[in-house]
């Protein structure tokens, strides 16, 4: 006699309620389907392939180097101008990619959200990681630039990784509470572009947070990609401004949001299948 098959009951949800992050953990294998996937649809058929990768941050800072650093003449802490503007550019792409395609990963969906249960959490989280090849590839190219300068990486470097995890927090956190409103105001999607256009330069890559003074520089952590784009620099370049009290306001402004991202994008969730 063989084992039943598992079963899970399916009861309609009032108010608010858990993550449900073990579900998450359960459906892992689901996750990493979906972030391979968004992979390989993104560069499926393109001339230039994973070149995209390097290309959009490259190309942004040669225009911020030749406006910003030749022509304004922008403080760029003792560092180089472009490597200066393209260790900005690194979190930044990755946060920008992530935010766009998190928004609207329910919309372009519909078949997870309908046709099958799984936590629908998942879906935007996929998102978020599939830019994570991006950044890897781009943190090769500043690798190089820094080499090209005669920049060595200091001890320093061992924060790297907890600004990357701040940048995927930050992301996603952005990216669940517009996610959820898009399913229901589909005019979200063209706000974000928008949004993303006003918030890249209302975060210091192509400039440094050092031309505040406090308490301003500290109020304008409230900013999440502030602290995480001058921790970078100071992790990699070994800025003189150290990120300080404006890293930790960004890093709770960061974790706060997403967590309330995540409660909202839950509640939201039992109307998807209606919708959508």
């Amino acid at each position: 006699m063989t084992d039943s098959l598992p079963v899970r009951r399916l009861e309609p949800r009032v108010g608010w309620h858990r993550l449900g992050l073990s579900e998450i953990v359960e459906f892992r294998e689901l996750l990493y389907y979906l972030t391979w996937r968004d992979i390989k649809v993104r560069y499926k058929q393109t001339a230039l392939g994973v070149a995209w990768a390097v290309l959009q941050p490259f190309l942004t800072m040669l225009i911020f180097s030749l406006f910003f650093g030749r022509l304004a003449h922008i403080s760029s802490e003792g560092v180089p101008y472009p490597i200066f503007a393209f260790a900005g550019l690194l979190p930044w792409t990755f946060f920008q990619y992530g935010l766009i395609q998190a928004s609207n990963a329910i919309i372009l969906t519909p078949s997870l959200v309908t046709k099958i249960y799984c936590p629908r959490l998942i879906i935007p989280i996929a998102s978020v990681l599939s830019g994570i090849v991006d950044f890897a590839l781009a943190f090769v190219v500043l690798l190089i630039l820094m080499a090209y300068y005669g920049i060595a990486p200091s001890g320093r470097v061992l924060f790297v990784p907890l600004f990357v995890l701040l940048t995927l927090v930050a992301s996603l956190a952005v990216g669940c509470w517009l996610s959820a409103l898009n399913v229901r105001y589909r005019d979200v999607r063209f706000a974000v572009p928008f949004l993303a256009q006003i918030w890249l330069f209302a975060t210091p890559i192509a400039y440094s947070a050092s031309l505040l003074h406090q308490p301003w520089r500290t109020i304008y952590g409230l900013n999440p990609m502030v602290g995480i784009v001058e921790g970078t620099r100071w992790a990699l370049l070994g800025t003189h401004t150290p990120p300080g009290a404006m890293a930790w306001v960004s890093s709770v402004v960061a974790v706060l949001f997403f967590v309330g991202g995540a409660f909202y994008f839950r509640r939201m969730e039992r109307t998807f299948a209606d919708v959508v």
